[in-house]
């Protein structure tokens, strides 16, 4: 069945799916700019101002394991609404917020916005199949891409002009309209909820039992970790060795962003008639490839921001067609589980892409130059293409699957 904008009775149209993500992309990182005059108004340490990132990072990881359960349990749409509603509640609390403890509580809350990017893969996969999917998610994750392309340039924007309530009244805006949008549009996709939410989580040790389930998760958690890798370890190179303004580096960074959407679009033209698996391999090679060429740019003495953020287009490319096959093929492992497995797999690809952030962040001085950032990049990207051969040799043979 087709879908039919506004019209809960056929499947959500895409756009309510891509306004339910980016609501939980634009909480992420819209504020960014404001977090100097945050410090300012509470007065507090800018290390402590931070956790309204780092914070909302970990709870986003944290809530996706019980997300997904919840909405193999009692369905996709109360779930979500439940979801942003929260996030109003929390967002609408920060505005008054009189401490930063109080902000950090708040940015708790609003990490229920995750339901946004973890249902949207469900939904997806509850309405077509695998290879399908894969095509529009790709779309889905296009669209979100332009967030975290023009988030802080807006968020910037709103903050010299009225100050950081601003970027929260705009993150309330957006879960008001993400709230109505999906009252209106979405309806129940899940036609096989499970009997209790404790039965659903005694279905976990099927998903974590599938070696094709962990080949996905541990494919999108190399894939993303390169770019993770590079959000912790990028913006020190550019000051400290490249010695780029924080303007330059946000021109820059949109060369990344631009590779993304590109990948993305790749993505959802060729995954239905190339493969999910095979378009996993094409992305992590052409990651690979991208890495190899800024290692060796910088080797040969081209201490230029283009032998960084040029190779990192390609990063960016790898990463736009890896991940929306390897999210397909998360929540495609066994379909009645699918909001189970989007939510663990979320997890564990967040959770293993902040690690290595901080690695990559620790690693980097003035003495050791780019090669650390470059190096754990390379190895992660390996790592992804590694993963993908295992769940192809596991797709090869059936009966090696748990």
């Amino acid at each position: 069945m087709a879908a039919g904008f506004l019209n809960k009775a056929t499947p959500p149209h895409v756009f309510t799916l891509v306004t339910a993500a980016a609501a939980s992309t634009l909480s992420m990182n819209v504020f960014l700019p404001s977090l100097p005059g945050m410090a300012r108004h509470f007065d507090a340490e800018y290390a402590v101002v931070q956790l309204a990132v780092s914070l909302y990072l970990a709870a986003t990881a944290i809530l996706q394991l019980f997300i997904g359960p919840a909405s193999d349990r009692f369905g996709r749409r109360p779930v979500m609404l439940f979801c942003f509603a929260l996030f109003i509640l929390g967002t609408v609390a920060a505005l008054y917020a009189p401490t930063i403890e109080l902000l950090l509580a708040c940015r708790l809350l609003q990490a229920s916005s995750a339901a946004g990017m973890v249902l949207s893969r469900a939904i997806v996969r509850d309405t077509v199949e695998a290879a399908e999917a894969a095509s529009k998610i790709g779309y889905i994750t296009m669209g979100t891409s332009l967030v975290p392309m023009i988030g802080p340039i807006i968020g910037g924007f709103l903050d010299e002009f009225y100050g950081w309530h601003a970027t929260f009244l705009l993150m309330l805006a957006a879960g008001l309209f993400a709230f109505a949008i999906v009252w209106l549009d979405l309806g129940e996709t899940n036609r096989q909820k499970s009997s209790s939410f404790a039965a659903q989580f005694r279905t976990y040790p099927e998903v974590v039992g599938s070696r094709r389930f962990w080949g996905y998760t541990l494919t999108a958690a190399s894939t993303s970790g390169v770019f993770f890798a590079f959000l912790g370890g990028g913006p020190y190179i550019s000051s400290e060795i490249l010695h780029l303004t924080p303007s330059q580096y946000g021109l820059y960074f949109a060369i990344v962003s631009i590779g993304y959407m590109l990948g993305n679009f790749m993505s959802g033209r060729f995954s239905r008639t190339v493969g999910i698996n095979r378009m996993m391999l094409y992305g992590n090679v052409v990651t690979v490839l991208g890495m190899m060429l800024s290692i060796a740019l910088f080797w040969s003495g081209y201490n230029h921001p283009l032998s960084l953020f040029g190779p990192v287009f390609f990063v960016g490319v790898g990463n736009g067609v890896t991940l929306p096959n390897a999210n397909a093929g998360i929540v495609s492992v066994s379909s009645h589980l699918a909001g189970s497995a989007s939510g663990l797999g979320g997890a564990l690809q967040i959770g293993g892409g902040a690690v290595l952030a901080v690695v990559a962040g620790a690693l980097l001085t003035p003495e050791t130059g780019p090669y650390p950032l470059l190096w754990v990049m390379l190895l992660s990207a390996l790592a992804g293409a590694l993963f993908t051969l295992y769940v192809m040799w596991v797709s090869r043979h059936p009966g090696k699957e748990a």
